[in-house]
Order: structure tokens, then sequence, then C-alpha cells
């Protein structure tokens, strides 16, 4: 069964528009939890202009499913999983200013770079998750960082879905056996929504874990988050 993981950073950037503390982070997330959510994901930046550094602490004490922090592994980061000792910890290649994820890491320039922050990630007792593209020469020198799983840059797929389903899941179906095969743990992630989920699902069942944000919370707005959740979750149970 693919765990949904719910990614609550747009409901920081509303609550941030304001100054206060309504939409509740913390409220949220139990609230996700209590609906159906699997985990919690959250991924603080360095400006916080979403999720703070507060954040992941106070959601650290309250969260009882996984619980998800992703991010560039600086200093702040590296800190902040051995103090929280978070279910999973997800190594994004994002630079400071980035407004989103973008990219997977090349685990083939940065190989020694990643084993020593896999290393020092797993002795604070975190799976860890490596974002990565769907190009089979990554993956291979993913699994000699050490790393537990990967997470798949889903954006492509989500860009070519309506165009050609089969042709956009084609790569992820190529790398998500060779990841099993590897013996990775395999997630996914990144414009995943209604539309394009059932299928990814469908065309790759061992999927362990998918982690979505700014789709599910846009259809809350209309569906309501307890049935969004829900929704999700239907799409992922085939």
């Amino acid at each position: 069964m693919t765990k949904l993981s719910v990614n609550i950073n747009k409901i920081a950037t509303l609550r941030n528009a304001r100054g206060a503390n309504n939409p509740n982070v913390v409220q949220v997330a139990l609230d996700a939890e209590r609906f159906g959510a699997e985990g919690i994901t959250v991924h603080p930046r360095p400006d916080e202009r979403h999720i703070r550094y507060q954040d992941a602490l106070d959601l650290s004490k309250v969260v009882t499913t996984e619980f998800n922090i992703e991010g560039y592994p600086d200093q702040r980061f590296m800190e902040l999983i051995k103090t929280v000792k978070p279910a999973q910890a997800t190594l994004v290649p994002d630079p400071p200013n980035a407004i989103t994820s973008n990219s997977g890491w090349d685990t083939i320039t940065h190989q020694e770079f990643l084993k020593d922050i896999v290393a020092e990630l797993k002795s604070y007792g975190a799976r860890v998750s490596i974002f990565i593209n769907p190009e089979a020469k990554f993956f291979e020198s993913a699994k000699t960082t050490g790393t537990d799983r990967v997470e798949l840059y889903t954006e492509p797929y989500a860009v070519q879905f309506h165009k050609d389903k089969h042709a956009a899941v084609k790569p992820y179906v190529e790398v998500a056996n060779l990841a099993s095969a590897l013996g990775l743990g395999l997630n996914a992630g990144h414009d995943l929504d209604l539309h394009n989920l059932k299928f990814l699902k469908e065309s790759i069942p061992f999927l362990d874990e998918v982690s979505i944000g700014h789709a599910l919370i846009c259809d809350a707005l209309y569906y309501g988050l307890e049935n969004t959740i829900q929704m999700y979750r239907r799409q992922l149970e085939v």
C-alpha cells in the first residue's frame, strides 16, 4: 500500500501572509492525520517564506504518522534533523532562492558529498531519501551513497501526462524497476494530482510513498480537506 504524505507548506504560506497564526499549521497537520494522511511533509527553506524551522520543532511533538522533512543539507538543515529526528529526511538539491524543487540530484557528481550526508543523517535515526530524476545513470550511484530510498521527481511526468500518459510514465517505470532491483525504497513527488496519480500508481504498484502538497491544498479549497485527502487516498487504492 502506497502511503500518502501531505505536504503542508502551502498552509504555512497562507498563515504567513497575515503574520498571525491562522491557519494553524500544527492543527492542520493533526487534522490531516485524522482525515487519513499517513505522513506529514514539510520543506523549510532558509528564508522561512512558508514553513519555519520552529514549525518543524512544534510538529515533531505532535505528529504521530511519518514525519518527513525535506531540504538542502546545509548546516541548519542537518542540525534540525539531529534535533527533531523525523522518520524520514529527504535530500533535495535546491539553491536557497528556488521557488520549488525543479530537479533531482546528480548522484554521480555529488557522490562523496551525499555519502557523508547520508551517513550523518542515518546516525540520527532518520530514514534517508534522495530526490532524483528518472534517469537510470543516477540510480546505481544513488545506491552507493547508502540512501534507503529515492524520490522520483515527477514534474516531467505530470507535464506530459495529458499529451501521452503512456510515454510520460515509461521512463519512471524503467527506473522504478531498477530501484527495486537495487534494493532501494521508492517515493514520488512533485505536481502529482487527482488526474495523474492513479495511473502512476497503476504503473508502479510498489511505490512506498507519495508526497503531495500544492495540488492537494488547492483541491481542498473546493472539496474540503477531509474529503480531498480521502479522494487522494482512493487514487492509491489500485
